[in-house]
This record gives C-alpha cells, structure tokens and sequence, in this order.
C-alpha cells in the first residue's frame, strides 16, 4: 500500500488565493482575463438604478407630504423615530444599490478569467469565490451585449454546465472567445462519444489538443468581430 502524505491538504492560511495555485501540473492555460474595468463598474452602477430612482421618488414623495401635513403642529417624537425605523427598512434595495456601487473596485480587482484545456475557472467577490467548469459538463454557451457593453465593445458570456452556471463579464471579444469555447465543448464531447482512435482513417474527428497557439487570436483586434462593425 503506497504510503499517504499527511502534508498533501495542508495549505498556510495566510496564502492568498490564486488561479495560478489551482491549476494542475499538466494544466494549460489558454486565455486569462479580467473583466473591462470601466464597464465592469458602470454596470454595477446601472443595473439597479431604475429601481431605485423610482424607490427614492416614492419615499421622498411621501415624507414630503406627511411633513408639510403636520409642519404647524409638529410630529411626535415617537412617531418620528418609528417613521425614520420605517423608512430605513423600507429602503433596502436602496442600500443594496449603495453597497454594490461602494464595494465595484473591491469586487473588479478580485475578478478573473482563466480558461485552460480543462476547464473555465472564475475568481470573483470580495472573498474571492472560485468556480469551476469542466468542459465535458457545459451544457451552453451564451453572449450577450447591452447597451453599456456595445458601446465599450465588451460582453457578458453565461456558461451553463450540469452543476454550475458562470458569467465572464465585460470581456473583451465577446462573440470570437463565445464562439471558440462552443467549439472546444463541441471538440471534446465529440472526442468522449466517439474517440479519434476509432474513426475510419478518412475521418479523423476533432482535435481536442488545445494549445496556446492555437487560442493566439482570442485577442483578436475588434475590427474581426462583425457585431461590433454595425
């Protein structure tokens, strides 16, 4: 019986972590990005702000009524702090909005992209979470562009596996690395289900050896990408 290594879990709780400390020693990476910083921020600014516009309205709407109804004979004071307890609950989505806006750079520089010729890892939050995804388990790969994001020309690519669903957010090329993940997914599934050593000789299948010069144009200058020409 091969001898355990009771050293083999133990980690110094003072490391940070890193893409870099989880990637396996056969492990290639393929693509690492970040996020647009302007556009990461800004949509962290926008996504909310209808909502509390039209929450602020309200509420200001109402005070503003209730206090010029009783500007003669004044309010209790009770009735003051129960309306001030009222309000700041009433408020949440507000102070959510607050937070989201306060903590953008925190989340934007603890957010990462990293695809390798395993899988998609995304670092992101203030405690920096990890998520994995294992090619063979994606399910779809989507794009979308809003408004803020064709003007910036980035995007947001939703992933979608068996177990986990991630989003690589105000990226850069949007469409040619959407389209590029497809086809490895596409590659690598085909390869399960039908592995090249078994195809007749006139039909060799897919290529699932993925290198880094083989995703050299993930960085492709923007003028490639049709959606963004129009």
């Amino acid at each position: 019986m091969a001898r355990f290594n009771e050293k083999y879990f133990n980690a110094d709780p003072k490391d940070n972590v890193t893409i870099d400390s989880l990637l396996s020693t056969d492990e290639q990476v393929l693509l690492r990005t970040k996020p647009h910083k302007k556009a990461f921020i800004l949509s962290r600014i926008f996504s909310m702000l209808p909502i509390v516009l039209i929450w602020l309205a309200f509420d200001g709407t109402f005070l503003y009524f209730l206090f010029t109804s009783f500007a003669k004979d004044g309010l209790p004071v009770v009735f003051i702090v129960i309306i001030c307890i009222f309000f700041a609950l009433h408020l949440i989505p507000v102070w959510i909005w607050l937070s989201r806006v306060i903590t953008a750079y925190a989340h934007y520089k603890n957010t990462e992209f990293c695809i390798t010729n395993k899988r998609i890892i995304c670092k992101s939050g203030l405690i920096a979470d990890i998520k994995n995804v294992y090619f063979q388990d994606i399910v779809s790969v989507n794009v979308r562009v809003g408004l803020i994001d064709k003007m910036l020309k980035v995007g947001d690519i939703y992933v979608r596996s068996l177990n986990e669903a991630v989003v690589l957010s105000d990226i850069e090329n949007p469409y040619v690395i959407g389209n590029k993940l497809q086809q490895i997914v596409n590659d690598i599934k085909a390869d399960i289900q039908y592995p090249n050593a078994l195809r007749p000789e006139d039909n060799q299948g897919y290529q699932t050896k993925y290198t880094a010069e083989y995703t050299a144009d993930l960085y492709a200058d923007q003028s490639n990408n049709d959606e963004f020409k129009n």
